[in-house]
């Protein structure tokens, strides 16, 4: 039996990390080589899967512990979900071994008020995701008959959340706007346009333009979208293509960046970073530090709330949530409302 880790917790059993002076790679060892795997943790866990996929000897452990179901689960069910979700339940599953796995906590002996415990030692409400990977990771192993005892987080209170109520006013949207370069503003008018994610913005192509019509299938939720391409959608569409024409070599990505390749995630969030601050500087040397540490708080994917809540006042809740892709009305009034206050008439 090997040494129990010491480091590098969150990595699966045969799954190896190797620290280089230009970053961080991955290996699988295989008992008698280091297979590479690359620099990209959740492509390395990908390739960790298939690996594991055709080992025999996942385990010779008797007793089942929450880490060996927990790894036949990001074996299964972990590539089925969306690039973000696996990113987000890697970094979830991290934390889950922290606690039930110093030392291995077997499936058996996990109780309710276990699920307590580990909620009020992590203190944060990003918990709240957390207990409900384990909840998932629990389903999943009664399923395939690894325990059959009832789900331990069934009536364990969560760390709630408060929800975010930033609004983006249209002066500081044009702010930002301005210190934004070509890339970011393309971003900034489709997301605020068309009403959707930055990974559902960034994903959009050319080839999902036919008919005057853009066609979108959300990410998160697998809903398919069509958004008339007319009035401003119609001229930043255009004002996209004529800035792409000057690429000889370009992507049918429809938010490109200098060279006319895809603009990523990473890339527009290091570059978000950079406007938020700038256009945060310019209200401070104005004497509006009020406006200033708002405008720090702005988050990109804060201009899909803004999209729905202007919506909502011109078009009403319904539009709103076509807009968004919401399955139904509460969940637009829970994502929207009061972002601004509502809006109601004095007494006479």
């Amino acid at each position: 039996m090997g040494r129990k880790r010491t480091i590098n917790l969150n990595l699966p059993v045969r799954m190896k990390a190797r620290t280089r002076p230009s970053g961080t790679y991955y290996y699988y060892f295989d008992g008698a080589h280091e297979l590479p795997l690359g620099k990209d943790y959740v492509e390395a866990v990908r390739k960790w899967a298939d690996f594991e996929k055709g080992n025999a000897t996942l385990s010779t452990s008797t007793t089942i512990t929450f880490r060996y179901v927990a790894e036949k689960y990001m074996i299964k069910v972990l590539p089925t979900k969306a690039p973000r979700t696996q990113k987000d339940n890697l970094v979830e599953l991290n934390n889950l071994y922290k606690f039930f796995d110093n030392p291995p906590a077997p499936l058996a002996a996990i109780e309710p008020h276990m699920i307590a415990l580990y909620r009020d030692w992590r203190k944060v409400t990003r918990s709240t995701q957390e207990i409900a990977l384990f909840s998932a990771i629990w389903n999943w192993s009664r399923e395939q008959g690894y325990t059959s005892k009832p789900n331990p987080t069934i009536g364990i209170k969560r760390n709630r959340a408060v929800g975010r109520d930033i609004y983006i006013s249209d002066e500081h949207y044009c702010l930002l706007w301005w210190y934004a370069t070509d890339p970011v503003r393309d971003a900034m008018d489709i997301a605020y346009l068309c009403g959707q994610r930055p990974a559902d913005t960034l994903k959009m192509s050319e080839l999902h333009i036919q008919d005057a019509e853009i066609s979108i299938r959300q990410g998160k939720t697998n809903k398919l979208l069509r958004i008339s391409v007319i009035g401003g959608l119609s001229a930043v569409i255009e004002r996209i293509k004529a800035r792409k024409k000057k690429f000889k070599v370009r992507s049918l990505a429809l938010i490109v960046n200098e060279d006319g390749q895809a603009l990523t995630a990473s890339a527009l969030d290091g570059r978000w970073d950079h406007i938020r601050e700038n256009a945060a500087k310019h209200m401070e040397r104005a004497e509006c530090q009020e406006d200033a540490d708002q405008i720090r708080k702005i988050q990109f994917r804060d201009i899909r709330a803004k999209a729905g809540t202007d919506k909502d006042e011109r078009s009403g809740a319904q539009a709103a949530q076509e807009l968004l892709g919401h399955g139904d009305a509460k969940m637009t009034a829970h994502y929207i409302r009061h972002r601004r206050g509502k809006l109601v008439n004095p007494t006479i």
